[in-house]
């Protein structure tokens, strides 16, 4: 049996079933036959995952020990692309279709052969990103193997210092063309250059999973990164014991980094104590991870090495713009499309280096190269930048998105009734970035601006009031800056007068307005809403094509 399992941020509410999910359950757009559920959960995909087995046992009792799990985590905060926050990152929507596909779909069938090659046991992936691989007619890829079974992809050095990187046994390998199954003697998480080299963990492309040095013939240099990973049963069950026993988390735990960093030969404990990668520290966190390394230590990290194989990470705003809007070889091998199922008068030529998702655009608007526009309607006079980022948007009126804008709006609900709230940053803002006290804001940053700077041209006082954080975390997440209006098309207005401010350092006040900041949208938001104002786009995208074929087929008879 396949178990599927969505996680979703929030307060941890048992079984439930988030409103994207129930969308595509209602329109038979999941498996069907197969038991499934979207579970709500706080943020961190450790502490998500450990959740998740205590649900499936208090749900099936000793029988979820027979399933094969398949656990996907929804995206978190998603601070990084932070037009997938509302909804999550497994629900972005791909340029596919029609309909339009989303991630979780995307996922469910790159992962569709894998079950019938898989022990009982739980699979662990990420939302936001796709592993293309290829292997003969007769290599499967096979999770059988006690402890953690992890599949390993050949990627630049640059790109493992952002993601795992695991040091692999040599004399473990065995296999032949584009798939090896063998051991790891260790797991890095997020390493520099130093660490990769030092380690062993750097390879040579074209001669298959063997360590490299500096000067070596054969190929250039490259590292195997973590993408997704296998536990089986006695294994989940062990860190299901260690939960219960734990009782509660006070702290955010990363499945990879602070599981898979205990495992291997070669493992030690000197990570536990270094918070460097680590967003929010969180009271106890080193106390857990030694903890945890004490539980898994010795446990088996087996590798399934995928040489013809490709990672690719679309989990930040430069990253989702890149794969998705330039000639890149995702775009290329999964054949995204320019246009998909949108109403654009301008496609053709005009559509290059663009991606429209399921929107609907005006004959008169202009489109900068290297955008996307997803789920918006774009009336004419409006006039769109080079790489924006334009989602759940309505623009009416005559409007100018300056280049490198990401635009995203989101429906609230506050005392029963629905308003709406657009943010509005630089494509390279950083919103993760936060200091404590008032006195650092100013390196804060807002669209090449600082932010007291621009809290003057709003007529916004910096105080503690500013910030909806109840910790030391002032950032642009925690901002209130965000003013809360009775119409879409209004809130769009606001955000892109804000903006405009900025760039001609002309006041702009928000006195009056309720204020929200980014953390407090994901608090209020009303996904059901959100999710009305995309079919609408849906409805009238069918009806005219419904119409164009009428047409046609009127003036050929």
């Amino acid at each position: 049996m396949l178990q599927l399992a969505g996680l979703c941020g929030g307060v941890w509410e048992g079984f439930t079933q988030s409103f994207p999910w129930s969308c595509l359950l209602r329109e038979h757009r999941l498996p069907e036959g197969l038991g499934s559920a979207s579970l709500r959960d706080r943020i961190g995909n450790g502490g998500s995952t450990l959740h998740a087995l205590r649900c499936l046992e208090e749900q099936y009792g000793d029988q979820w020990t027979s399933f094969t799990v398949l656990l996907i985590h929804s995206g978190g905060h998603s601070q990084r692309l932070p037009s997938a926050s509302a909804l999550g990152k497994i629900f972005t929507a791909l340029p596919l279709g029609p309909p339009v596909l989303q991630m979780l779909e995307l996922k469910l069938a790159m992962y569709l052969d894998f079950p019938r090659h898989m022990a009982p046991g739980v699979l662990v992936t990420c939302s936001d990103d796709i592993e293309l691989y290829s292997t003969a007619a007769t290599e499967s890829i096979t999770f059988d193997k006690p402890g953690f079974t992890a599949l390993a992809h050949p990627s630049e050095l640059a790109v493992g210092t952002a993601h795992g990187v695991f040091v692999l046994e040599p004399s473990s390998l065995s296999g032949k063309g584009g798939l090896h199954y063998g051991s790891c003697r260790r797991f890095l998480h997020k390493p520099d250059l130093q660490t990769m080299r030092q380690s062993g963990a750097v390879c040579l492309r074209g001669a298959g999973p063997q360590p490299g040095c500096p000067g070596s013939p054969g190929g250039s240099q490259c590292v195997y990164t973590d993408s997704v990973f296998y536990m089986d049963h006695g294994t989940a069950r062990q860190l299901l014991l260690f939960y219960k026993q734990m009782g509660s988390l006070c702290c955010e735990i990363d499945a990879y980094g602070d599981f898979l960093q205990a495992l291997g030969p070669g493992a030690t404990p000197d990570y536990t104590r270094n918070t460097s990668n680590v967003c929010r520290e969180g009271s106890g966190l080193v106390a857990v991870r030694q903890q945890l390394y004490s539980l898994l230590r010795g446990t088996p990290l087996n590798v399934i090495v995928l040489t013809n194989s490709q990672f690719y990470h679309i989990g930040t705003a430069q990253e989702y713009l890149l794969h998705l809007t330039a000639e890149s070889k995702l775009s290329f091998e999964l054949g995204l499309q320019p246009v998909a199922f949108s109403i654009f008068p301008g496609a053709g030529a005009s559509s290059e280096r663009l991606s429209i998702i399921q929107s609907i655009l005006e004959p008169g608007c202009v489109l900068g190269p290297g955008s996307v526009i997803e789920y918006s309607r774009i009336g004419p006079g409006v006039s769109v930048g080079k790489g924006c980022i334009v989602s759940g948007t309505c623009i009416n009126s005559s409007a100018d998105i300056p280049s490198s804008c990401l635009l995203s709006s989101v429906s609230v609900k506050i005392a029963a009734q629905v308003e709406f709230v657009t943010m509005a940053f630089g494509v390279g803002d950083d919103l993760k970035k936060s200091v404590e006290s008032l006195s650092d804001i100013h390196s804060l940053r807002f669209f090449g601006a600082s932010l007291p700077e621009c809290l003057g041209l709003w007529s916004i006082e910096a105080s503690d009031q500013l910030f909806s954080s109840e910790d030391t975390h002032l950032g642009l997440w925690t901002a209130r800056i965000f003013p809360v209006c009775s119409t879409l098309s209004e809130s769009v207005r606001m955000s892109l007068s804000m903006l405009n401010a900025v760039q001609h350092k002309s006041p702009f006040k928000l006195s009056g307005f309720r204020l929200l900041s980014v953390e407090e949208m994901l608090s209020y938001k009303d996904v059901e809403d959100m999710l009305k104002f995309r079919k609408q786009i849906y409805d009238e995208i069918c009806l005219q094509r419904q119409k164009e074929k009428s047409d046609y087929r009127t003036n050929s008879t």
